[in-house]
């Protein structure tokens, strides 16, 4: 297998750009994958622990109280109304900086309405409703890198 050396390195300039973690292209049968290895405390963070401060118990409600271990992106990634990104690259929330989103959690949004806009290679890609329903969760900020096959929102 011949290494293009030149290949990896752009690759690799373009996860430090990005901010992504992970790319890889194809062509033909040859793939070349770049991925930023996650340090060890990132993948073992210990969990928080609220101190009982006077006056607030734990059941108190003005302290946060953890619904689930698991992050919602992982939740969300099994759910059946789970929109992901067919690509890698930017979300954008609205057409252009100062517009309104064009959802947000809550909206009734109707199949093959426009959820957000992924630029890829400086091409701007809708993002449609694969159906029907509301927006039940939204799970990138505005201008964040994604992933292929990253949960974007829950449709339900």
């Amino acid at each position: 297998m011949k290494i293009d050396a030149d290949s990896i390195r752009q690759l690799a300039d373009l996860l430090n750009e990005t901010g992504l973690n992970e790319i890889e292209v194809s062509e033909g049968e040859s793939v070349i994958r770049v991925s930023k290895g996650a340090p060890m405390a990132a993948m073992h963070a210990p969990a928080h622990i609220v101190p009982n401060v006077a006056g607030m118990m734990p059941s108190d409600p003005t302290i946060p109280q953890a619904a689930s271990l698991a992050p919602p992106s992982s939740i969300a990634a099994n759910h059946p109304g789970a929109v992901t990104s067919p690509m890698v690259g930017t979300a954008y929330m609205s057409s252009e900086p100062k517009a309104a989103p064009f959802v947000s959690k809550g909206t009734s949004v109707k199949e093959g309405d426009t959820l957000l806009i992924i630029e890829a290679m400086k091409v701007m890609n809708a993002i449609k409703a694969p159906k029907s329903g509301t927006v039940t969760q939204i799970l990138v900020d505005n201008g964040q890198p994604v992933e292929f096959g990253e949960v974007l929102m829950v449709v339900e």
